[in-house]
């Protein structure tokens, strides 16, 4: 399963990511019209800062997801290829997803958890990563990621 990794020392902070990401989850997924939608899109991933370095702050799929153990209607839960999925039929607002996320990476919008879904509507790329002017976001595996920030210190 490809997951999504962050080179921090690439982030800008610009929020290009989040724009993205909320534009990808509007039903138009066109910018400029999804303003105008009556039911707003939230992004799922939110540009966070340290004191030193911004960087996008999502849902890492955890192999062992403490979200999934702890949501009691089954509404977290993992997929065939190991995705973590949220069922907003099943959510019953409890947020113990949120208590127990070691990330802060879940969050609310109304009654239901919002996260990360790793844009199951494409078929090709991520919205986030395809809209990172920096290519600071990168999609592929642990290893391929360390190859790659191996290959640019060179």
């Amino acid at each position: 399963m490809e997951k999504i990794f962050c080179d921090i020392r690439k982030c800008l902070g610009c929020k290009s990511c989040e724009i993205a990401c909320a534009v990808e989850h509007s039903e138009s997924k066109n910018m400029f019209k999804s303003i105008r939608e009556e039911k707003k899109s939230r992004q799922r991933v939110v540009v966070r800062s340290t004191t030193k370095e911004p960087f996008p702050l999502r849902c890492h799929h955890c192999e062992e997801a403490l979200c999934v153990q702890a949501c009691m209607s089954g509404a977290m839960y993992k997929d065939e290829r190991g995705v973590t999925r949220h069922d907003p039929e099943k959510c019953v607002g409890c947020w113990m997803c949120i208590m127990v996320c070691p990330f802060g990476a879940i969050s609310r919008q109304e009654n239901l958890a919002l996260k990360c879904d790793l844009c199951p509507d494409r078929e090709d790329s991520f919205a986030c990563v395809e809209a990172c002017p920096t290519q600071a976001l990168f999609a592929g595996s642990w290893e391929e990621f360390k190859e790659k920030l191996g290959q640019e210190k060179r």
